[in-house]
């Protein structure tokens, strides 16, 4: 989900992370290793694009609503944009339509270092568009008896709106009444 609600324990949630730094360092080594082969005005593009479309309009939109929910579309953006499978697409008819080439490894460089450096996975609707803590996850964790993840540190800590539920969340002091 996100850095903040990662929905697993921090021990798995972090062990889920390493598997995509392992990429991201291969990724870079081939890139370290292929410098001088990358064609880098293309390899900017195609690193860049994936967050001007997935990512940037949806973080406009969350900082413009002072915390209330943002529309669908930014969350299917934000998806679509970095999904290992779009961006396969990406590569394959970028290889069929113009060539294979080097400049092709900034797309798993990107997906690879968003999962492994920043923790960010797939936006759920049921979320903020940008990491908000949950009460409901730390109530988890204080359940679980593991420790809290640090806040995010927004300029506004916005109060999690992120869907409405479909039926009404009815608790155990309200049921006894």
């Amino acid at each position: 989900m996100d850095q903040a609600n990662p929905f697993e324990t921090p021990r798995t949630y972090s062990l889920h992370r390493a598997e995509y730094l392992v990429g991201l360092a291969v990724t870079t080594g081939m890139i370290i290793y292929h410098f001088g082969d990358i064609r880098w005005l293309p390899a900017l593009g195609l690193f860049l694009y994936i967050d001007l479309i997935g990512y940037i309009p949806g973080a406009i939109a969350f900082r413009k609503s002072g915390g209330q929910p943002i529309h669908k579309a930014y969350y299917v953006l934000y998806n679509v944009m970095h999904s290992l499978i779009t961006q396969g697409a990406v590569a394959a008819l970028w290889c069929w339509l113009v060539k294979p080439e080097w400049a092709l490894l900034v797309l798993p460089f990107h997906l690879f270092g968003d999962r492994g450096l920043f923790g960010n996975f797939m936006k759920s609707f049921a979320l903020p568009f940008e990491p908000v803590r949950q009460e409901g996850y730390l109530r988890l964790l204080d359940d679980l008896g593991l420790p809290h993840p640090k806040p995010v540190g927004h300029e506004m800590d916005p109060v999690p709106v992120g869907h409405v539920p479909a039926h009404p969340v009815v608790r155990e002091t309200e049921a006894v009444r």
